[in-house]
């Protein structure tokens, strides 16, 4: 079995960061640990190399086993003393260092610059012996033909077997998309007749932000919103008219303009009053001039920074047009298209098999995480997102449609959703926007609606009335089959998000209630927690019910049920009506469902620890392994899950809605970017397992 796998490009400019980040994605949800090690870094401290730390970050790696080894000057110094063993010994050491503390290190090799090419190909080759690693060679595609790619890729293979590596894989990066298909067909096969991949070349990586603009060029920021991640994808010299220059702005423009053009500058800041025209990513004022009094209020309240810069307008236009971002700046957009692009175009289980890595026992947050967006990406559903307007909600989907994970609709006026998002810097390319009040398929929901709630005494003109109201309309959209599943909630109350799909979705046959659970991402594995946000006081019937969903709900997400109904008291040892409350919802829950592990009634800490659990409840098949906990009311339930997850440093996952017919999922009103990222991730795999079950049933009709 390998310790490690080499990243290492075999031509300048081949992008293999993206490559390494892929890599560390796809053996991080596959493996037990892994490792990162950077033999030459590019800082001058070597644990300071920016892939080093955004690797860190990512994968929330000790710097035990992320590191750098030596500075590309020390190596510089060493190969023109003759050293080269020096470099060799040294990074020998460090990786035997990591690779006793992980199951694989991903080692990412040098750049190729171009000017030491064959020196850097050599110290790459060497350097993948010495660490026993099998090599993935990356080839750049950039501006190269099909078949000059193909003569690459042969190339390099001669090379590297010349060199005597272990070649596991050759990937060809930054190709030209519409060539992707001819670039497949040129390539050879090689000696082990896998597949060689093949990514595209992705714009919006290299585009640099806000930030990256200004720490560049040292510039001083005086108005304006401090969003240093917007994406600039272009540059405006403004040395013409307002009218002409408006006339040639674009979204996402970075505008150059001297100090003392007031026109120019009340011209791009009304230009984001009105979603017909574009939004700037940012502004410069050159020259040193400030401007007018009169004009830095106004300028206050841009939606994107305006930073003042010493120098001209030449000086400043020249000197952006040389700022270049990278992957490893870490930006959250940059990173999900990078992800997104392998996930589309690399077939992880093929590329993990070649490596014979053992499947771990344990399951850390960030692994749970990983396998929830592949599991979502691996069947296509359509998610529709009522709260168009909040910009939590545009920006997760612009994350999940970067990373490929579903198709989305957002709800809400398409002028305002859409300048919302172009004055925070959101692209909404590929995300439809559905306005309910001017859609066509209002007054088709309207008619069902009506159908469906006509014993409320809702008519046609009711319905159409109730059909302005996004929650309605989006959970329409799902109860009709148009989308799979909905996620709300970070602009509505929770009664609002669910009451629609109480209405007219209902629950599953045999199910009740609605419930919720939390999935607990504990230190090293999953545990869930139900019901923590829906049910105030359930009965016995209710609590039994909750214990059979959330126990399809856990194994729905890879937790093998064994359920414990929590109480004050464990087994026979207490009595009065709380407890036997919860003793009677467990013989019902044994009723429904014999070949399901239940203990209850159980105290918690009988429920987790083996040792208690062997002197409280001895034989029994869940005390002390407990994975499902059901709570006995609403109290102890949501102020449990609060604990833990304040005091362990537990990552809650929910809440998770249970026993609908069609996914409809709930947010908190202080949920984050990535909670929302999660919950749609999700709502994809519930509407994929309603998808599933449906169609044992169509074939049988």
């Amino acid at each position: 079995m390998s310790r490690g796998i080499y990243v290492s490009a075999t031509t300048p400019g081949s992008g293999k960061s993206l490559i390494a980040l892929g890599v560390a994605e796809a053996l991080h949800a596959r493996t037990g640990s892994i490792g990162f090690f950077k033999p030459v870094a590019m800082a001058e401290q070597p644990d300071d190399d920016p892939m080093v730390a955004l690797m860190r970050s990512r994968f929330g790696l000790d710097p035990a086993v992320c590191r750098g080894g030596l500075s590309a000057r020390e190596v510089r110094r060493l190969l023109a003393e003759g050293q080269r063993e020096e470099i060799d010994a040294r990074c020998v050491e460090v990786f035997a260092e990591i690779a006793s503390r992980v199951d694989i290190v991903i080692v990412e090799g040098t750049d190729l610059t171009g000017q030491d090419s064959a020196v850097e190909f050599a110290l790459n080759a060497r350097l993948s012996n010495d660490l026993g690693c099998p090599m993935l060679a990356v080839v750049s595609g950039r501006d190269r033909t099909p078949e000059e790619i193909a003569d690459a890729v042969d190339v390099a293979r001669k090379e590297l077997y010349a060199a005597r590596c272990s070649l596991l894989v050759m990937m060809v990066n930054r190709a030209e998309p519409e060539a992707m298909d001819a670039i497949r067909a040129a390539i050879r096969p090689g000696v082990s007749h896998r597949p060689v991949y093949v990514l595209p070349e992705l714009a919006e990586i290299s585009r640099p932000t806000t930030g990256e603009v200004s720490g560049a060029l040292a510039l001083r920021q005086i108005a304006g919103s401090a969003d240093m991640e917007r994406e600039v994808s272009g540059v405006k010299v403004a040395a013409m008219s307002v009218a002409n220059f408006i006339g040639a702005l674009e979204n996402g423009d970075l505008v150059i303009v001297p100090g003392d053009r007031a026109d120019v500058m009340v011209g791009a800041l009304a230009s984001t009053f009105s979603p017909e025209f574009p939004v700037p990513a940012a502004m410069i004022l050159t020259g040193g001039l400030a401007p007018d009094a009169h004009i830095l209020p106004l300028l206050a309240q841009a939606p994107f920074p305006v930073f003042a810069y010493e120098g001209d307008t030449y000086r400043a236009a020249r000197a952006v047009s040389e700022v270049r971002s990278e992957i490893w700046t870490g930006h959250r957009r940059k990173v999900a298209s990078a992800l997104g692009a392998w996930a589309r175009h690399v077939d992880d289980d093929e590329l993990v098999e070649r490596l014979n890595l053992p499947r771990p026992d344990t399951m850390t947050p960030l692994r749970f995480l990983h396998e929830l967006i592949g599991r979502a990406r691996a069947q296509r559903t359509r998610i529709v997102l009522p709260e168009g307007t909040d910009v939590r909600i545009l920006r997760a989907a612009d994350i999940l449609h970067r990373r490929d994970v579903c198709d989305l609709t957002l709800l809400g006026n398409e002028s305002q959703v859409r300048e919302i998002a172009a004055a925070n810097g959101v692209p909404l390319e590929g995300i439809d926007v559905v306005d309910p009040a001017s859609s066509p398929l209002r007054e088709r929901f309207a008619e069902e609606y009506a159908r469906l709630r006509a014993h409320r005494g809702v008519d046609l003109a009711k319905a159409l009335e109730v059909m302005l109201d996004v929650s309605y309309f989006g959970t329409m959209m799902v109860q009709l089959g148009i989308k799979d599943g909905m996620v709300s909630g970070a602009a509505h109350t929770t009664a609002h998000t669910i009451r629609p799909a109480l209405e007219f979705v209902k629950t599953k046959p045999g199910v009740k209630i609605v419930s919720s659970v939390f999935l607990m991402l504990m230190a090293d594995r999953v545990l869930v927690y139900g019901d923590c946000a829906v049910n105030p006081e359930p009965n016995e019937e209710q609590l039994a019910d909750i214990a059979l969903a959330s126990a399809e709900t856990a194994a729905e997400f890879g937790v093998e049920p064994r359920v414990a109904m929590l109480s004050y008291s464990t087994g026979l040892s207490g009595s009065g009506e709380a407890v036997d409350k919860v003793r009677r919802a467990t013989e019902l829950v044994r009723g429904h469902r014999p070949d399901l592990a239940v203990e209850g009634p159980i105290q918690y800490d009988a429920a987790v620890d083996a040792s208690i659990a062997a002197s409280k409840l001895p034989g029994s098949d869940v005390a002390g392994q407990a994975t499902v906990f059901i709570f006995p009311d609403l109290n102890t339930g949501n102020n449990t899950y609060k604990a833990v997850q304040q005091s362990s440093g537990a990552v809650a996952v929910g809440p998770v809605l249970q026993g609908l017919r069609k996914p409809v999922n709930d947010l908190s009103r202080g949920c984050t970017v990535e909670d929302i990222v999660n919950t749609v991730a999700i709502t994809a795999i519930q509407a994929q397992s309603v998808r599933a079950a449906a169609q044992p049933a169509a074939q049988a009709v």
